[in-house]
């Protein structure tokens, strides 16, 4: 079954299946759900068609999905960067933006990168 382009995989649950849509949790997911009458347990394969076209009706109608809400996103981004707000600076030095300590754990944001401390290590053995 595609949503929203996205296929989604047949083996699991609908309710956690829709989740592989971006723009769809958990709780949005139910709520589809609830609204097209089906049952949550229900697995993907096991959908009728009229299902799925409820769930495909529901979801492109009421809810910004996939491409559409990853071009909000850059947009409201590009938007911080441009009026140069302290959190679009921050996206500029791909810094955390919400406050979060720098000194340890920002590896999310900047990428895992692991300083190695090389002036204590012991030298490798040597040939004989």
């Amino acid at each position: 079954m595609r949503v929203a382009g996205v296929t989604i995989p047949k083996q699991k649950r609908v309710v956690i299946a829709l989740t592989y849509v971006k723009g769809v949790g958990l709780t949005s997911s139910k709520k589809i759900l609830e609204n097209a009458g089906v049952d949550e347990s229900v697995r993907v394969k096991d959908l009728t068609q009229e299902q799925e076209d409820k769930i495909r009706a529901i979801l492109e109608g009421g809810y910004i999905t996939e491409g559409d809400l990853r071009r909000d996103v850059a947009t409201n981004i590009k938007r911080l960067k441009d009026i140069k707000s302290y959190r679009g600076s921050r996206h500029i030095k791909r810094l955390p933006a919400r406050g979060q300590r720098t000194k340890t754990n920002s590896r999310t944001v900047r990428g895992n990168v692991r300083n190695k401390a090389a002036s204590g290590k012991k030298p490798s053995a040597q040939k004989t």
